[in-house]
């Protein structure tokens, strides 16, 4: 309602009332001075009013929640990114997704417990989703529960085969299981798809190392610090850690080499 052109119509009301209630001739010269320097009520240019902004709707909400959690999550600030997935989930239960990503953080934060509940959870909302079982896949092979890894990681390539991080995951899980042949063609073929390509040679470097093929070691290890020096190298865990672990597989590598009299 606008308050102003209201008040501005009872003005005149009340300016009509005093002429119909017989006002003298000697007082109207005495009434237009009165109206002459009576202040003006302020007008406001719509055009330029300040206006509150528009409420959020759920859905813009919801998204803006999500990207504070996953950017509490990369600064490793566990139970803040946890609040948030839950605050999501409290209003939209449906969301496997969300279960997912809370899953991931509590599994980062070393409570494997709720990580599992809620990768299960995901998958009885969503079972389309590679991401969940590449991720439920991680959390069994930490457990020693290698069987149950290899079927989610290949669950999650039967949804989509150009997901590089299970190819990567389920390489690293078939070398602790001393399968290194296999473990080998899940790096090659990951190495195909183009992407983390650092973290890849230096994960088959280290195969090639425990498999005692030490010359195809040294070269991937290579070449996965020539990756890492790279512009925008994206690694999972970072670049540094990454380096850092190549430098200790070399020495382990190189160690008896330079024993030798």
């Amino acid at each position: 309602m606008n308050m102003r052109s209201s008040t501005g119509r009872q003005e005149k009301a009340n300016n009509a009332d005093r002429s119909r209630n017989g006002l003298s001739t000697t007082a109207r010269p005495a009434l237009r001075v009165q109206k002459r320097w009576q202040p003006r009520a302020r007008r406001v240019d719509t055009a330029i009013a300040p206006r509150a902004a528009a409420p959020l709707s759920h859905t813009e909400l919801e998204t803006a929640l999500r990207q504070e959690a996953l950017q509490a999550a990369q600064r490793g600030d566990h139970q803040e990114a946890i609040a948030l997935f839950t605050m999501i989930l409290e209003q939209n239960p449906s969301s496997a997704r969300d279960y997912n990503n809370r899953g991931l953080v509590y599994f980062q934060s070393g409570d494997m417990e709720r990580a599992i509940a809620d990768y299960n959870q995901a998958l009885a909302l969503d079972s389309t989703l590679d991401s969940v079982y590449n991720n439920r896949a991680n959390y069994y092979a930490t457990q020693g529960k290698f069987l149950e890894a290899i079927l989610d990681y290949d669950a999650a390539l039967n949804l989509n085969p150009t997901n590089v991080r299970a190819w990567l995951n389920q390489g690293i899980t078939l070398r602790e299981l001393e399968m290194h042949d296999r473990a080998l063609e899940c790096f090659d073929f990951a190495l195909r798809l183009g992407r983390l390509e650092a973290h890849i040679y230096a994960e088959r470097g280290r195969t090639h190392h425990l498999w005692g093929d030490w010359n195809a070691a040294l070269a991937d290890y290579q070449r996965a610090i020539e990756r890492l020096l790279l512009p925008n190298t994206a690694t999972p865990g970072g670049a540094a850690r990454l380096r850092l672990q190549i430098e200790v597989w070399k020495d382990e590598l190189l160690a008896p080499l330079e024993s030798e009299p």
